[in-house]
């Protein structure tokens, strides 16, 4: 047993006899732990009290909830990622649990006829740089789910976009440990408020899908905990999780979800998290994860198939209770496991309001899902102020358009993996890709049947819109010609358990932009992307729209942006490198290895993800960290430093320009006590009328301002000077001011 358990287990107050037999407790008898004046950790003490070994047990692990592996959906189970039984006796309700952050999934059909709304993709989210937003998305979602009959949303990806290649990138919050966790605790936050427990994940450093179960990374303790566990430190205390799912991978030798330091150390000792920590689906590798600090098994037949000895190894059922029987997990470890799961039931209200079907007002939803869909929109470039497009008046006049590719006469894409939600719109298109691997069953390109063809006919009149499907550049080029303006849909599919192999637009659209670019002037590109891409055509096109992937009413929400409907507000969440010489591994690593082959990448960059590895090489980006074109334009003033304990920053924001808007203004520290540095310490997104003017101010969080001193085990902020910037991006700083910090410590 390793220092951290003992230190853990020696914490643990309740004891259980591994014979014991807790009494029947009758229909009719009394049942304290309903008492909703108690708190969830007096209540789950109550009703673990009450639960024998083989409850016990039964509740810290669970199958898969879809025909998979050659399972069949387990009894009780609604039907989706996985299913945890109940105790019915002591009115315990089963967990069933989908993905995830996007909406309500419905892998592989699982439950017929039942679609979602679905929202846009994570960096879409983290393109608002609107907390309001992530939390009315994470509410959205989270009704539905409770609608549904569903008390867990396997939701929360907040792992840092270390590599813009990552399949899953699309999936979390950009590559900024303020942005991602404010982002992410907000949408968590949304969703339990509607009594369904989120998760937290992929805890932690989860940043590459090439050999996820396998790969080792390589991280410094405080590099780590100055970036990707300061997004789920952060997100944790905002958002207040009921459980934080594991990672597949290594973290500096041990298993994520069998990694003592991860878990009972930083999770459970130092940030004295009181939820459950749940696997991911197939990431248990055996009993000892139980004194690790891993308190629930999912999806076990994954873990069985993979198992060293062959099928059948359901490591939290029969080894746990052999482990429990010699003592080698001692019975108040389990007690623990299963309060923590309790705890956070009670805490999100899974007793007390539990889910039911219900009807779902998907006309209320797919407003949600435009509103944040079209904010997360992020204008790149803007030619001539080409945009917005004037629509004709009463149908009449105006510019022709040629809409070209990116199938934008069915719909908008989404990415794929476990985020995939059938949505109520109805899929566009669906074309299945298969593939080897675990993941193969699931490659499948949807596109949301949300057109924008069909959207940018409705404002600049049908007769004025043609459509080329793009499958040859020189008939694209040759239409384009022939009209006012060309707008070319390109596409890059991501998905989870791929990493993408290069940053280039797939299955030839470079050339396809190339040439209409060659043929009309004013060429628009609307890029539906997983991430950043290379646009060696950009100085050759009118204008640039970054869609991401946009929901299930995005094509709505892009017309909108060109037409002018909406003023874009996004500005990038991550980075755009110019070329791949700013790709810090060249070649990812594992990927010339077949599937679980061993793999190990060490991230020299250590806290320095994204922007700030720019700023301090020297590098200049295709487009920075921040930025983000609007229809207007904003000026800043009036900076106003003050320090002392910490850092507030306040300053002037004034639409100059002549339509209403929003702007993101930025805080960035620059030098911290005489060292130079980049790191966003604050934002505000701020919404003005032209001419209006407005002042915000900005109070950073000490941890942003000081380093992790590992010899002293805390935060360390230096006494001295800091100097601030503050502008339209991490490149583009118009205000510079300073103050003087005093120094202190604060707890890990």
């Amino acid at each position: 047993m390793t220092a951290y358990a003992r230190a853990f287990l020696l914490g643990t107050a309740l004891t259980l006899s591994l014979g014991a037999m807790a009494p029947a407790v009758a229909a009719d008898a009394p049942k304290p732990w309903m008492d909703t004046k108690l708190s969830p950790d007096q209540r789950a003490a109550l009703l673990d009290k009450e639960l024998t070994v083989e409850e016990r047990v039964g509740l810290v692990h669970g199958p898969m909830a879809m025909p998979f592996l050659g399972a069949t959906l387990p009894e009780g189970a609604i039907g989706s990622a996985g299913y945890i039984p109940g105790v019915p006796r002591l009115g315990i309700p089963a967990l069933q649990e989908t993905d995830a952050s996007l909406g309500v999934a419905n892998p592989m059909n699982v439950r017929p006829g039942d679609p979602s709304t679905a929202l846009p993709s994570g960096l879409s989210l983290a393109a608002t740089w609107n907390p309001e937003v992530a939390y009315k998305g994470g509410a959205m979602i989270g009704r539905e789910a409770h609608a549904k009959g569903f008390n867990v949303l396997l939701a929360g990806g907040v792992n840092l976009a270390r590599d813009p290649r990552n399949g899953r990138n699309f999936e979390y919050l950009g590559e900024d440990p303020l942005l991602s966790g404010t982002l992410g605790g907000e949408s968590i936050r949304g969703i339990q408020d509607q009594h369904v427990v989120s998760t937290i994940k992929h805890f932690a450093v989860n940043d590459q899908e090439t050999q996820r179960m396998t790969i080792d990374v390589k991280i410094g303790e405080a590099a780590a905990r100055e970036s990707d566990l300061l997004a789920f430190q952060l997100a944790i205390e905002k958002g207040k999780p009921g459980s934080v799912m594991c990672a597949y991978n290594k973290v500096n030798g041990a298993y994520a979800c069998d990694n003592p330091f991860l878990l009972n150390k930083v999770l459970k000792t130092d940030w004295a998290y009181p939820g459950w920590v749940m696997s991911d689906w197939g990431a248990v590798h055996g009993v000892q994860a139980a004194l690790n600090g891993l308190d629930q098994e999912s999806g076990e037949q994954i873990d069985a198939l993979l198992a060293p000895g062959g099928a059948g190894k359901v490591w939290f059922n029969e080894p746990l209770k052999a482990a429990l029987a010699d003592k080698t997990v001692p019975a108040e470890r389990l007690s623990d496991m299963t309060r923590r799961i309790l705890r956070s039931m009670f805490a999100a209200g899974l007793f007390d309001d539990p889910a039911t079907k219900a009807p779902i007002d998907f006309n209320a939803h797919a407003q949600v899902t435009k509103a944040a869909g079209t904010e997360g929109i992020v204008l790149l470039k803007n030619k001539g102020d080409l945009l917005p497009l004037a629509a004709p008046i009463g149908g009449k006049g105006g510019k022709t358009v040629t809409v070209i590719g990116g199938f934008a006469n069915v719909g908008v894409l989404s990415g794929g993996g476990s985020s995939q939600v059938v949505s109520d719109a109805g899929p566009g298109a669906s074309i299945p890709l298969g593939g080897d691997g675990m993941m193969g069953a699931f490659r499948t390109v949807v596109y949301h049947a949300s057109s924008p063809l069909k959207a940018i006919r409705a404002k600049a009149g049908e007769k004025q819109v043609r459509y080329i499907d793009g499958s040859y550049p020189a008939e694209a080029a040759a239409v384009a010609k022939t009209t006012d303006i060309a707008i070319v849909f390109v596409t890059q599919w991501m998905t989870e358990g791929a990493d993408a192999p290069d940053l280039s637009l797939p299955n030839g659209q470079d050339a396809l932009v190339a040439a209409v670019a060659a043929a009309n002037p004013n060429t628009i590109v609307v890029l539906e992307t997983g991430g950043p891409v290379h646009m060696p055509w950009l100085d050759k096109v009118a204008g640039v729209v970054e869609a991401w992937y946009p929901g299930s009413r995005g094509g709505e929400a892009i017309a909108d942006i060109l037409y002018g409907d909406a003023n874009p507000s996004g500005r990038l969440p991550i980075t755009f490198p110019a070329s791949d010489a700013q790709l810090l591994h060249k070649d990812i690593p594992g990927a010339d290895k077949p599937e679980f082959s061993p793999a190990e990448i060490t991230y020299a960059e250590g806290a320095d993800v994204g922007y700030r590895h720019y700023a301090k090489v020297g590098w200049k980006p295709l487009f920075p960290f921040g930025y983000g074109l609007s229809y207007t334009h904003f000026a800043y003033g009036d900076v106003k430093v003050t320090g002392g304990d910490t850092l507030t920053v306040s300053f002037e924001v004034t639409n100059t320009g002549k339509r209403p808007g929003q702007d993101v203004p930025q805080v960035y520290l620059t030098s911290a006590a005489g060292a130079k540095t980049q790191r966003l310490i604050g934002w505000s997104k701020v919404a003005l009328a032209p001419g209006e003017k407005r002042r915000v101010s900005v109070t950073a969080d000490t941890r942003l301002l000081g380093n992790f001193d590992e010899a002293a085990h805390a935060w360390q902020v230096k006494a001295g000077e800091y100097q601030v910037g503050v502008g339209a991006s991490a490149t583009d700083l118009a205000l510079k001011g300073a103050a003087a910090v005093t120094a202190s410590t604060r707890q890990p």
